[in-house]
């Protein structure tokens, strides 16, 4: 496929699609690097095995998964011109995301309650590394609820359409991506401790 050719609006289009896609390859390095760095510390005497992954955490996961599927309804509204449905779609996986981080805080504050801490004297680095992924996945949340406001901006003013959902599709990638990331570090912590 010669990436040359169409239109300026198609060139555009992959440029968009293809930045997003960079941006995303660096993040799941990012990711890869801190998970492996975890690896790489299970290693040390100090290391923690039994501890247990806050209950906030999987509520927190159920919510992210429901909020990638209310995005999915949005998209199936605009493609049926229904963008007040969609509108309103969009407005859930907006509260939904906001849980998301909602849940999280509380999963930190539990951690805390069982004499986790991020850092000082009662502190371990199997739990400083769970604050600290946890906590950088929570911005990148904020990233996406930030591109949901644009993309619910541009929805209440009926600038998507079936032949025109550019922004729509970068955002719902970017936000589906954030779930699958979630995923992908639940499952990390919970079976590799």
């Amino acid at each position: 496929m010669d990436l040359t050719q169409g239109s300026q609006e198609e060139k555009n289009a992959r440029a968009k699609k293809m930045m997003l896609w960079f941006g995303i390859a660096s993040l799941i390095m990012g990711f890869a690097g801190w998970t492996s760095a975890y690896i790489v510390s299970s290693s040390r005497e100090d290391w923690l095995t039994n501890f247990e992954l806050p209950t906030a955490f999987l509520y927190s996961t159920l919510i992210i998964i429901i909020s990638s599927g209310t995005y999915m309804l949005a998209k199936k509204a605009i493609d049926k011109n229904n963008n007040s449905l969609a509108f309103k779609y969009l407005l859930l996986t907006m509260f939904l995301g906001i849980g998301f981080i909602l849940l999280q805080f509380s999963g930190f504050s539990e951690l805390i309650g069982q004499g986790y801490y991020f850092t000082g004297p009662t502190s371990s680095i199997t739990m400083s590394y769970i604050f600290l992924i946890a906590a950088v996945h929570i911005v990148h949340v904020i990233a996406g609820l930030i591109s949901l406001v644009v993309v619910l901006y541009n929805t209440y003013k009926n600038k998507y359409s079936h032949d025109n959902m550019l922004g729509f599709e970068l955002g719902a990638t970017f936000w589906h991506f954030l779930d699958a990331l979630w995923i992908y570090l639940i499952l990390f912590f919970y079976f590799f401790r």
